[in-house]
């Protein structure tokens, strides 16, 4: 097999400057290639670093189809990097089906650290952090119901990334079921100018969002369930 190898490069979630010394000399010196979730955003990203590669489309409407294409460009030889939009590519975003193809070919996977939302977010709720759960986007419907049943004895502190269209639903579907006074935090537009945590019971985030409709990207992060408060009770 020829020296090919897959490179996942994470992508800033907002602040440009929270792209690594690593991620930008690697594409400058070792990269045929890029892979990207949009092309247009990652070309934009790439010009702010004066970086210069050929980029093509790579995303959760495309991947299964060119997924074997991609595998034998690498099995041939091609060094290529795999972006998404923002944060880490396998995170809520395009990659893990690469990743794995590219094991199981027994093509070289070189995964670099860098942004991902839910830390941050998970951290500045001042919730517990020492053990949690990572949800991702709850399902629109098909399999909601149990996902969220699921997390009625989670003791863990759950985290989820929701859009603003559908926060209100789901603040309101997680009072249903896990009580109004659950502990909660509401993080927005991380490492941007209008970062925003909304902190309170899950009752006064969704009274939050019903008043002021938040904008931009979402994390929210739920404390678990006190396991020992519902036995006293």
């Amino acid at each position: 097999m020829a020296n090919g190898r897959l490179f996942v490069v994470p992508t800033p979630i907002g602040n440009l400057e929270d792209w690594t010394f690593r991620a930008v000399r690697l594409l400058r010196e070792e990269v045929d290639w890029v892979l990207c979730e949009d092309t247009r955003t990652s070309r934009l990203l790439l010009e702010h670093y004066g970086l210069s590669l050929r980029c093509e489309s790579y995303h959760a409407h495309n991947e299964h189809r060119k997924l074997a294409s991609v595998l034998r460009r690498l099995r041939a030889g091609a060094r290529v990097a795999l972006m998404t939009d923002a944060g880490t590519p396998g995170i809520s975003d395009p990659g893990f089906l690469l990743v794995r193809a590219c094991i199981e070919a027994g093509v070289p996977v070189e995964v670099l650290p860098g942004p991902t939302a839910f830390v941050p977010a998970l951290v500045i709720s001042g919730l517990p952090c020492q053990r949690f759960v990572f949800e991702g986007f709850l399902p629109a419907r098909k399999g909601r119901a149990r996902r969220l049943e699921a997390l009625r004895s989670e003791e863990r502190t759950i985290v989820l990334y929701e859009s603003p269209h559908r926060i209100g639903r789901t603040l309101q579907d997680l009072v249903h079921l896990l009580g109004p006074d659950r502990p909660a935090a509401l993080v927005r537009e991380l490492t941007k100018r209008f970062e925003e945590v909304r902190r309170g019971t899950l009752s006064e985030l969704l009274a939050s969002v019903q008043e002021h409709p938040p904008r931009g990207e979402l994390v929210l992060v739920i404390a678990g369930a006190d396991r020992d408060a519902e036995e006293r009770s």
